[in-house]
């Protein structure tokens, strides 16, 4: 094997490794990020935010948006 396929293997090689870490930190941002916040449903939050990512990416800034926003407080009735 020639050093310039060996270095191409190696190349490959990160550059797989890079993908699968950047796929694993999209997927993981927007639950960290409810969870240090505080959100009442940050479980729901981090399942979205796997759940897009796998299928398709599209509503994957929703779940980010979501992951910044509280939900409102409930407002007592009073009798």
């Amino acid at each position: 094997m020639a050093f310039i396929d060996l270095f191409a293997w190696i190349v490959l090689v990160v550059a797989a490794l890079t993908l699968v870490a950047a796929f694993v930190a999209l997927g993981a941002m927007p639950g960290r990020i409810a969870r240090r916040r505080g959100h009442p449903w940050a479980q729901a939050v981090a399942v979205g935010s796997w759940a897009t990512l796998i299928c398709g990416f599209v509503f994957w800034p929703l779940i980010l948006t979501w992951a910044y926003v509280d939900a409102p407080a409930r407002r007592e009735t009073k009798p």
